[in-house]
């Protein structure tokens, strides 16, 4: 048997030269996202409304709330430290070692949620439940996060060859990815070319990762100037072009900063990438502290958990009050900020215990270690990730309230429903955990 160490046994065995930073930034980006999105759900017994789009002057605060940049920044960091672990040891397949070590702490809670929600909704369904204004916006609503996990499995699968060619080239590997994602603009929106502003969900978050790797090599030197060049291009490229003010998607807006990603978020990237770069110095003297550093591990240890049920406690939340006879009041009323701080209080505790009940599955799996891999062991994985970050995406664009009618998004020109969805990301999980043979282990004694 196994079992999970202490927060404060893993914070006293904490490297020396562990980057601590890093760490509070993974956890504070999350933390950013569960509290925008509790904060923006406008929620009313007509549905579902976004609080940005009723109270367009609030927009502005998505240039510093809008942190998933940071995320993936810290990702590209993390990567490039553990894929040149890996590829120091040389057995067997690095990528399929890269890629099963780095997916099984992300999939495992993923794959829960998306089980556990596919059977609630398939019940709420065949009840005759799943038709009503309130549920089938939730059923929508539930799985939209999943996006970010999908982008995110994307740059795990990208890592080992633009970490080469970061290797190479450094700075100019960044510029060719920024460079790339403004050229897709140009052709969106100057010269009209079709769907090629889908090529940016890959360029602009990919940039962003990149910024990651020159972390992990300390040359990232001038923050303030980054900082400083990004705000700067992010202001002028709203002001002059045709890009709108929030940093996140608004209902019915024709042009959108983030689906797909425009260079305005890419600069908006940039500008806090070198804000929280700006911040590391004081914030390590922070983290020595020990109290400190022990709740930021306790916290990554169920971040991933907290970040996929945080809009399952929010909308739990909603439905108590109706269940309980409660008026919703208008969103964006006195009446309905006065319960801001009540309904996020208790969206807050009910995620707690949604983590409780749930953490299992963000620890680390046990088993026996993977041992050296065949010769197929890359390619397997890349299939597996393939199918798996395809999976997620699309279950993020269906939602999960068509399970029993064939409701279905199109996942680049493929139409995709939830069952489907569902079944690509089971199957692609169990071709990137059988990927590495598992090492046979000889106890003595």
């Amino acid at each position: 048997m196994t079992t999970r160490p202490s927060a404060r046994a893993m914070a006293a065995a904490t490297p020396a030269d562990r980057d601590r930073y890093v760490d509070l930034l993974r956890v504070a980006s999350l933390g950013t996202v569960i509290a925008g999105h509790w904060l923006m759900a406008a929620v009313s017994t007509d549905g579902i409304g976004n609080l940005l789009a009723l109270v367009p002057a609030l927009q502005v605060l998505t240039w510093a709330l809008q942190i998933m940049p940071v995320f993936f920044f810290v990702g590209g960091f993390s990567h490039a430290l553990s894929h040149r672990s890996l590829a120091r040891r040389g057995e067997g397949s690095v990528y399929a070692a890269f890629l099963r070590a780095r997916l099984r702490r992300l999939l495992r809670p993923t794959l829960a949620f998306v089980l556990v929600w596919a059977a609630v909704a398939l019940a709420v369904q065949l009840a005759g439940h799943g038709g009503g204004t309130l549920t089938g916006a939730a059923l929508r609503l539930v799985t939209q996060p999943l996006w970010f996990i999908g982008i995110y499995l994307a740059m795990v699968a990208f890592t080992p060859p633009l970490l080469k060619l970061h290797e190479r080239h450094g700075w100019a590997a960044f510029a060719a990815l920024a460079g790339a994602a403004a050229l897709v603009d140009v052709l969106r929106f100057a010269l009209g070319v079709p769907y090629v502003e889908f090529l940016n969900f890959a360029l602009v978050w990919l940039a962003v990762h990149q910024l990651g790797f020159l972390r992990a090599d300390g040359r990232i030197r001038r923050p303030a100037v980054l900082a400083a060049a990004g705000l700067a291009g992010a202001a002028l490229l709203v002001a002059f072009g045709p890009y709108p003010l929030s940093m996140v998607g608004m209902p019915g807006e024709k042009v959108s900063n983030m689906a797909p990603p425009t260079l305005a978020l890419l600069c908006h990237g940039l500008w806090l990438v070198g804000a929280v770069q700006l911040a590391a110095r004081p914030a390590g003297a922070w983290l020595e502290r020990p109290r400190v550093w022990r709740t930021v591990v306790a916290a990554n240890g169920v971040a991933m958990t907290a970040f996929l049920w945080h809009l399952t406690a929010m909308l739990a939340v909603y439905g108590a009050q109706l269940a309980l006879g409660m008026d919703l009041p208008a969103p964006a009323t006195a009446a309905w900020w006065a319960q801001v701080p009540v309904r996020i209080l208790a969206a807050a505790a009910l995620t707690g215990v949604f983590v409780a009940l749930l953490r299992r599955f963000e620890a680390p799996a046990p088993g026996r270690p993977a041992g050296p891999a065949g010769a197929a062991a890359g390619p397997v994985a890349a299939l597996g990730i393939t199918l798996c970050l395809l999976g997620v995406l699309g279950l993020s664009m269906t939602g999960l309230g068509g399970l029993l009618d064939g409701h279905s998004a199109t996942l680049i020109a493929v139409p995709v429903t939830a069952p489907a969805a569902i079944a690509m990301a089971l199957g692609g999980a169990l071709l990137v955990e059988r990927s590495a043979r598992a090492r046979r282990v000889r106890l003595r004694g």
